[in-house]
């Protein structure tokens, strides 16, 4: 058994063909989705976050929206770029869209990745310490955001507030009691997957990763799950990992499914460059009538290892083609894969 989820970019543009020409229709539909996805059976609401560009950014008022509109579903992030981020600020905004939804976040963070503008972090008020890279900075702000989500006070209190105090040093509000536990990580390689693990965070693990062994996507993927695995384990956690893996599904059902995918699922893996000196590895589309799509996916040995499949979708055709595309997938491939 699976839970199987949506992950949205949030994309936006005049463009004839788009059903979100401005950002209020991506907002709006975003939360028609995850209410129309809850309704069908979908077990997650995700979205990208992405700063200077015609897609989804800051994420909480939108969890909240969601939120406030469900009652089942989870709803996270995919992930949010940690160095753009004040951790305390995060924390109070995090805690309240969690309690808004009833304790359903699951918030996937990271140190972030290859950006629209150079050291956008430095536009929102952000700089490097001495010595220090961007990607350390993004991890050091993880450390203090999980840090202060525990709840445990370390502000000295004002001897003559505004209001009276609780005893002792203040922590951040609202506090939401099992958040922390219900964080994760996009790891990019092997190493930060371990380091993750090490630091008790669930993993996110997306539709591309660096290439550190020549090997099939799903294949390096997989392993990147085991040393995880193996990493929590030897950490000594009480409670279980989770584990999500991205990709793009699509059950060729219709004329129109077959026009917008039916070239995809002829591709395979491809290779890139997402920072200058490290070469990474792109997984592959999937794309084909529900038998073949079944039989493909079953060699996947990174969905086996998975307990969480976020399906990557199309937001800008619409929350009632996005609702096919999904229910395609639980109708005529999850069941037949033990997903469901």
């Amino acid at each position: 058994m699976k839970k199987i989820g949506f992950l949205s970019f949030g994309h936006w543009a005049d463009h004839p063909a788009y059903k979100t020409r401005t950002a209020a229709d991506t907002l709006l539909q975003s939360i028609d989705l995850a209410v129309a996805a809850e309704e069908i059976g979908m077990d997650g609401a995700y979205f990208r976050v992405h700063h200077f560009a015609r897609q989804l950014a800051s994420p909480f008022p939108l969890l909240s929206a969601i939120g406030a509109k469900t009652s089942k579903i989870e709803i996270g992030t995919g992930v949010i770029d940690m160095r753009y981020e004040n951790p305390y600020y995060m924390v109070e905004d995090a805690g309240a869209a969690d309690l808004i939804s009833g304790g359903r976040l699951q918030l996937g963070i990271s140190r972030g990745s290859p950006e629209q503008v150079i050291e956008g972090w430095r536009h929102f008020g952000y700089e490097t310490a001495e010595g220090e890279s961007d990607a350390e900075m993004g991890r050091e702000k993880a450390m203090v955001f999980l840090d202060r989500l525990k709840g445990v006070g370390f502000a000295e209190p004002n001897p003559n507030p505004m209001f009276p105090n609780p005893p002792g040093l203040l922590r951040l509000e609202p506090y939401s009691d099992g958040l922390s536990d219900r964080i994760w990580w996009g790891a990019a390689s092997n190493a930060t997957a371990v380091w993750a693990a090490e630091h008790g965070m669930n993993l996110q693990s997306s539709t591309l990763k660096f290439d550190e062994s020549g090997k099939p996507f799903h294949i390096q993927q997989a392993e990147q799950i085991r040393l995880y695995k193996d990493a929590w384990k030897k950490a000594g956690h009480e409670r279980e990992p989770r584990v999500s893996v991205s990709r793009s599904i699509f059950a060729l059902i219709n004329d129109q499914d077959r026009l917008y995918f039916g070239q995809q699922g002829k591709g395979s893996d491809s290779f890139g460059y997402i920072e200058a000196d490290q070469r990474a590895i792109f997984g592959k589309s999937f794309a084909a009538e529900p038998d073949q799509l079944i039989k493909e996916l079953a060699q996947d040995e990174a969905l086996q290892e998975a307990d969480t499949i976020l399906l990557t979708i199309p937001n800008t055709l619409g929350v009632e083609y996005n609702i096919h595309v999904m229910s395609s997938i639980l109708d005529h491939v999850a069941p037949a894969l033990g997903w469901r």
